[in-house]
């Protein structure tokens, strides 16, 4: 049995799918026999992320209260994997966003004394991170092809793409209801207006949308549902409790996850492994390279008319519906904790 210290950064009163995979992963640790638990290291505000590098790489996570040695140290994002251990594996899902695929749009909102002030923090940040994962840890694993491709471009960084098996919560399949399903932060990167926007065109006429989360964008989408007269067939029903989620997942007649750039994306395999078919699009990241566009689900262009033709597809054919989420369930198969585990455990001394 070993002994393995689960690291994640995390901002106060946030949740986040890193935090579930995180703890998917301790209780497949244990489940396996061994000693696991979760260590949250913090993620500051702008400006103050020197200090959140600082305190993780002086976090001790050598040893437990009890005295004994942590075997093994598994660390997320930014700037969890600045923590020390001799038995290290990184499980990236992101970088600090803002300094590297985000940029531009960052950059744009700043005055120009704030521009200077964090292209030098952008570098000083950029330097740190190619030097913690390619010096402070052992093996570099990506949470997908996304998040590899981004650690190429910033940094040359070697890594292998490992996927996240979906968190362990009592999936099932009810049927093919007849409302498309959406779980997400509400949040411009999400891209909930879009789907909004097509199901207010004339094809979507009649498709009906539940969408499940809370977020910044809250009152936006609110607003927009209202000015697009979508009241009568799209539901925002806020935060939702892990048995709903499973319930909507159950029940709907598939899912829809049109986020921009997702690093990886738990919604899509939580879909598929109830059976459900993903529409999403062909610039969402991480849920585009799981989705085999007509096989699983649909993978459009960012439009309002190709996301809205999908949604009346889905709607219209229950019977296709079905055959994509019965192919999505065999692909889900593919992605298990028991073929994860030793990958992430083989540097373990």
């Amino acid at each position: 049995m070993a002994r393995v210290a689960v690291v994640t950064s995390h901002p106060l009163f946030a949740e986040g799918g890193h935090l579930v995979i995180a703890h998917g992963l301790v209780r497949a640790l244990r489940e396996a026999g061994h000693d696991a638990t979760v260590v949250r290291t913090p993620q500051n505000r702008f400006g103050r992320q020197g200090a959140a590098y600082l305190s993780t790489w002086l976090t001790d996570v050598g040893m437990a209260h009890d005295g004994r040695p942590i075997d093994h140290v598994v660390s997320f994002r930014f700037p969890s994997y600045a923590v020390r251990h001799p038995s290290h594996v990184c499980w990236i899902n992101h970088r600090m966003r803002e300094y590297y695929d985000q940029w531009p749009r960052f950059e744009a909102a700043l005055s120009w004394k704030g521009r200077l002030k964090e292209r030098a923090r952008r570098r000083l940040i950029h330097a740190t991170d190619t030097y913690l994962l390619t010096r402070n840890v052992r093996t570099l694993f990506a949470q997908s092809k996304t998040i590899q491709a981004r650690l190429s471009t910033w940094g040359r960084i070697p890594s292998e793409v490992l996927y996240p098996p979906p968190p362990p919560r009592p999936y099932r399949c009810d049927g093919y209801g007849d409302y498309l399903f959406v779980a997400c932060r509400l949040s411009p990167l999400k891209r909930v207006e879009l789907l909004l926007e097509a199901l207010a065109q004339p094809v979507a006429s009649g498709v009906r949308c539940v969408i499940a989360g809370d977020g910044d964008q809250r009152s936006a989408l609110e607003a927009r549902q209202r000015e697009l007269g979508l009241g009568d067939r799209v539901e925002l029903v806020g935060a939702i409790d892990e048995a709903a989620l499973v319930d909507h997942l159950a029940r709907c007649r598939a899912v829809c996850y049109l986020t921009a750039a997702e690093d990886y994306g738990l919604l899509t395999l939580e879909a598929f492994q109830s059976g459900k078919a993903v529409l999403t699009c062909t610039d969402s990241g991480g849920p585009a390279e799981l989705v085999d566009h007509g096989t699983h689900g649909f993978v459009v262009e960012p439009t309002a008319e190709a996301v809205g033709e999908a949604c009346r597809r889905l709607a219209d054919d229950s019977d296709e519906a079905e055959r994509l989420g019965t192919a999505a369930s065999q692909r889900a198969a593919e992605y298990t904790w028991e073929r994860t585990l030793p990958r992430l455990l083989a540097d373990l001394r």
